[in-house]
This record gives structure tokens, sequence and C-alpha cells, in this order.
């Protein structure tokens, strides 16, 4: 076993971890992020193949790098993935990847241990957390009582139409990730059935150029709408309950597709998914697209994950914990607190919230055979 010493600790090396470890590398910070990938990114190359970013590049790109895929295109995941990894060496930060954290503790010094699976410890003043806020899937409780025929998997789990048993699909959640997997389904010949009220949508098609950048335009608006305001308060809460309206799929794509809409699906019954009207839906293979949460269960810290799994923060900031952040999560300081474009500001917050080391924790970062 080795022991690492740091001043910071970065649990996550997606875009949120590079952007803070891009923000303490400026201040002269010696810090590691740890990530449990084989790669940085990819956690961007394990989503869905159909997958295509929403932000216009201008607000897509991190500081310092943009992202090469064209004026007015949407990178895929994969190619998110690759940027990210093209942008950790760009700057040089020190990423330890295939190097997952299962205990973060915190010793009677007021040092943070993170226990990694390989058994090395890492002791350091400060811990951010950036592992993400969709790592968990969370589905109904009815959905166990499903026949055990009927194939089912999580939108978190979904990769491409060949996990869909043949025959019939059930999309259960109709918001931008339950779309994109109800076209995907009906493009390969499905007949599908999607689940679930309709959030809303953006009224103009996003792909023309146009469209790009009066999305910039709105997306800078909703940077701009915070928790310190009674209304970015009253959306946080609506956010955090409803998710999102539809971005770049409309209710028009759904009917040409052939997709049929209905209602929640509230019970099983006979193991068949049913309405809340009672309707039956005929299904070989059932996605759940009923939202996630954040993979917190390794934090051994009392106070700071809230019964609903989330982190008990303020602009990211422990108060019950100090030294312990997060950046990344739904609206930790505005409505694009979880986006590319709200991250930054957040990860600066952070970054500066937390200053130097304390006096007792040591300085440097050194690794110490055991």
């Amino acid at each position: 076993m080795s022991t690492t010493l740091l001043d910071t600790a970065v649990v996550g090396a997606g875009a949120a971890g590079l952007m803070v470890g891009k923000r303490l590398a400026e201040r002269g910070v010696r810090f590691e992020l740890f990530d449990e990938h084989p790669r940085v990114g990819d956690s961007w190359r394990e989503r869905y193949r159909s997958l295509r970013l929403f932000t216009p590049r201008p607000l897509l790109s991190l500081p310092g790098l943009r992202i090469d895929v064209g004026r007015f295109a949407y990178p895929t995941g994969a190619q998110m993935g690759d940027y990210l990894e093209q942008y950790a060496e760009q700057f040089r930060l020190p990423v330890r990847t295939s190097a997952r954290v299962v205990e973060l503790t915190r010793l009677a010094n007021g040092r943070f241990r993170l226990e990694l699976a390989d058994g090395s410890e890492v002791l350091a003043g400060h811990v951010i957390v950036t592992t993400g806020a969709h790592r968990l899937p969370i589905v109904p409780a009815f959905a166990s009582e499903l026949d055990p025929s009927i194939r089912q998997l999580h939108s978190v789990e979904y990769r491409g139409r060949e996990q869909f048993a043949d025959g019939p699909v059930l999309v259960v959640g109709a918001a931008n990730s339950g779309t994109d997997v109800a076209l995907d389904a009906a493009r390969a010949g499905h007949p599908v059935t999607l689940a679930g009220r309709h959030p809303g949508h953006v009224p103009v098609d996003i792909d023309t150029p146009i469209s790009n950048l009066i999305g910039g335009i709105f997306v800078r608006y909703m940077r701009g709408i915070t928790i310190d305001s009674a209304r970015g308060r009253a959306m946080k809460a609506q956010e955090l309950e409803h998710g999102v309206m539809l971005v770049r799929n409309k209710p028009a794509d759904l009917e040409r597709a052939g997709v049929v809409r209905v209602g929640r699906i509230d019970r099983v019954e006979a193991g068949r998914p049913l309405t809340e009207d009672g309707t039956v839906i005929d299904a070989a293979t059932v996605v759940w697209c009923t939202g996630s949460r954040p993979d917190l269960g390794w934090i051994d810290i009392e106070g700071v994950v809230g019964v609903d799994g989330h982190p008990i923060e303020y602009r990211g900031l422990v108060s019950g914990c100090p030294g312990l952040a997060f950046v990344g999560m739904p609206f930790q300081y505005s409505v694009a607190s979880s986006t590319l474009v709200g991250m930054d500001r957040d990860a600066e917050y952070v970054v500066e919230a937390l200053g130097a080391a304390p006096a007792d924790v040591p300085v440097g970062s050194s690794e110490i055979a055991a």
C-alpha cells in the first residue's frame, strides 16, 4: 500500500473535474485528479451512441481550448470524450486513471482520507467531488413486478439499438433521453410507446445556424438565473422535481416516427405495465428514463449527503464539513450549473473559497510506500 499526500484531491476527471484542475493549476496548488475510468473522457464515451449535446460550440469549450467540431455543430458523446482527453493532455493536468475512490473519511486532525480500490490511500487538506449528478438509476418500485420475459434497462445503461429485444418497446419518461431512446427504437423498426407527460420543448430547430446563435443567447440568459433570487430558487425546486424541457426533439418528430404517446405508467398488473387510466401496454423491452442521482455512497462523513442522495451544499461548499466541496451538481448556483456553461463559474468559486491548505495539513504532493 502507498500513501499520497496532497493539498487538494479532485474525485472525477470529467468536464467539471478538469475545470477544477485547471483552476487549481493556475493557483499553484499541488493536486491530483482521480478517475475510475481507464481513459479521461470515458464517462462520455459510455453514453448512448445517438447522443448529441445541445450547447453551442462557443459555450461548449472548456477554458483555454476550443472544441473542434465545426462552427455550428454539436458533438457526440464520443467526440466530447476525446476532447476532454485532449484537454487534460494540453494542460498537463495530473490525472490518475483507473483509480476508483471507494471511501472518503475525515481524520481527527482535519485531513481527508481517500481509500482507492487498489488499497492505496490519499491524504488531502481539501477534497472536491466532481463525479456528476447522473450515476445511479432511479426506477419505480413496481418495476420488479414486470414479467421476467420483459427486458428492462435504464437510460443510464442504454448504449444502442442492439439492446432492444424483438418486439414492441415501451419508453417510460418523455424528456430528452426518453425521446432520444424512443426515436432510436422507432428507427430500428420497433413499435414504440412513449409514456409520461410532455415537459415542453424549445420551439425552434437548434440544428440551424440562426438557432445555434439564438441558443447561445438563451443559454447565457439561463446562466444568469441563480439561487440568489426567489425566481431562481423556485426554478431549482421545479428542475429537481420535473427535469428540463425537450431541446432538440419535438412532438412532431415523435409523431412522424410513429411513436405512440400515453400517460404515466403507475402500476404493474399480471406482469404488464399499466397507464394511470388502466391501459395495458404491450412491451418486449421497457426502458426506464425516469431519472438518476449521484453515486455518493462512498462518502462516509456525517452531514454531507441528504436522504435524497444529493449533497447538502450551498454553491458547492459543504458547511457541515469545511474543506469538502462539489462541482457539477444540478442548480448548484444557476440553471446551468450541471452544464458546461455553468460549471466553470462554480469551479472558480469553489477553488477560491477553499483557499490555501490548512497549516496542519502537509503541503505538497509525495508518495510514501508502506
